[in-house]
């Protein structure tokens, strides 16, 4: 079997879904009217074969620029972008229906530091120029629990060495979840592509940053008794 696509792209299984129950109409309006004009680029292999980086001066100009990994219904980006104005953030999410939601959300809030890819975080990452990022979030990814299913998961080398060569020196890599064998694979991991653990404390991984916004994936966790952690590194 050939280990590429036919449009050039290499072969990268994709183990989440891509859309969920049908979307309201008021959704549909805000994927045909707002996408477009929030896309961070040409990053499909269909639309830049020769993976052509991304001008992130063109589309935040000399703003310093985070992403976040997965969103979600987009709370927390929606949130990042209101109380940060001098920052740009790029928001990848593959699944349409938390894309949708997160063009609500965007809408309602007026914010206009954001860029949106509905798709899968490494082919951004094809084309995102390296070391370029002041910081990136990862919160609440799917925790593919059982243990063959580990190497499903973000915090393995296929995404963090990517993840760490578009991150600057310096650069903060937060990562939230409420899965305690993800907590071990990410402090595992994690480090192994350069990054430092910053934690003196136990509150420093118990208790949320000053920033954070409680999620709807948190509020499940705390109704069914889990304990979140906050991890935070710092690229080496």
């Amino acid at each position: 079997m050939s280990d590429q696509h036919p449009s050039g792209a290499p072969w990268r299984n994709f183990y989440g879904r891509f859309k969920g129950k049908g979307l309201r109409k008021s959704q549909e309006v805000y994927l045909d009217e707002d996408l477009d004009a929030l896309s961070p680029g040409a990053v499909t292999w269909e639309a830049n074969p020769d993976r052509t980086p991304i001008d992130l001066a063109a589309l935040f100009g000399d703003k310093d620029v985070w992403l976040e990994i997965g969103f979600g219904g987009g709370e927390h980006l929606v949130h990042q972008a209101a109380r940060n104005p001098q920052v740009g953030i790029i928001g990848a999410e593959p699944y349409i229906n938390g894309v949708a939601m997160l063009l609500g959300k965007i809408r309602e809030a007026g914010v206009d530091n954001l860029a949106v890819h509905p798709g899968d975080a490494r082919d951004l990452f094809d084309v995102l120029p390296d070391q370029s990022l002041s910081r990136a979030f990862l919160l609440y990814p799917d925790p593919w629990p059982k243990k063959r299913h580990h190497r499903r998961r973000f915090v393995t080398p296929e995404h963090l060495e990517p993840l760490a060569r578009k991150l600057k020196p310096g650069a903060i890599f937060r990562v939230a979840t409420d899965i305690p064998d993800y907590v071990r694979q990410t402090l595992e991991q994690v480090p192994r592509q350069g990054f430092e653990w910053l934690a003196e404390t136990p509150s420093d991984w118990r208790e949320p940053w000053d920033d954070w916004i409680s999620t709807r994936y948190e509020q499940k966790a705390l109704r069914e008794g889990r304990t979140p952690h906050y991890l935070t590194f710092r690229r080496i």
